[in-house]
């Protein structure tokens, strides 16, 4: 039996609180993920999507309601302070990484997530190895770049960048906010494909933010639509095997 790795309960979140302007984004939202969950996430424009990452991220704190990391009551802690256990990548390839960096430096940092950093970085000689090593694998021609500074690499060549950065320090938790959407369709399936890969080899516990129906089909075990703030599918297993697109889409209909 797997381990439940997040949980949300009766999550609710309102802007603009108290004045004509109030409005609900997420409505008692309860969600579980188990150890090893890839799910990819899909709703309509203003649904609550990214939202409900941040909410987990702790960019923003509910309105009502508690999250659970690996049991642990999180509700209330810091963004900072869950970076230890959680990373994300976000659909801007400017995001994530530091442009007046160069590749390997950023790898560096990344590798110190959690820790208290010194204006110095240390170590990066001995670590320039694993970084080749692990540029190596990804697209984009990477490993070339090592002493590049990230602000002068192509958005793809930094999007990769940042998912490495995500995943080189194996998080508990890593939630990717339509990774792929600012790049070229060839960039965006080889940055798809390493993503696949990268989950499945690491087991590791994701929600991909997605606005393709196909790809919400393809990856991942497990697939979720919010709409007006609720969870109105969660299909997993053989429910989600027999979903076709056209399934999908009764969910979009106004």
């Amino acid at each position: 039996m797997n381990k439940a790795i997040l949980e949300l309960k009766n999550i609710s979140t309102t802007v603009n609180p108290g004045t004509k302007d109030e409005k609900k984004i997420l409505k008692n939202i309860n969600l579980m993920l188990n150890d090893g969950d890839f799910v990819t996430l899909l709703g309509t424009n203003g649904a609550g999507k990214s939202t409900l990452l941040n909410v987990i991220n702790g960019s923003i704190i509910p309105s009502s309601g508690s999250i659970y990391l690996k049991d642990k009551d999180i509700t209330n802690l810091s963004e900072v302070k869950r970076a230890k256990f959680i990373a994300q990548v976000f659909q801007d390839p400017k995001l994530g990484t530091a442009p007046r960096m160069t590749v390997a430096e950023n790898l560096l940092l990344a590798t110190k997530r959690g820790q208290r950093r010194s204006l110095h970085l240390r170590g990066l000689d001995k670590q320039l190895p694993k970084f080749k090593k692990e540029t190596a694998k990804l697209p984009n021609g990477l490993n070339q770049r090592l002493n590049t500074f990230a602000g002068n690499l192509s958005g793809g060549q930094r999007q990769t960048l940042s998912f490495l950065m995500a995943t080189i320090k194996r998080p508990d938790l890593l939630l990717l906010d339509e990774h792929t959407a600012a790049l070229d369709p060839n960039t965006s399936r080889d940055l798809l494909e390493l993503t696949d890969q990268v989950v499945r080899e690491q087991k590791l516990t994701c929600i991909m933010i997605t606005h393709q129906l196909k790809d919400a089909l393809h990856y991942g075990n497990r697939t979720i639509v919010l709409k007006d703030g609720q969870v109105v599918l969660d299909a997993v297993g053989h429910e989600r095997d027999k979903l076709t697109e056209a399934d999908i889409l009764k969910f979009f209909a106004n």
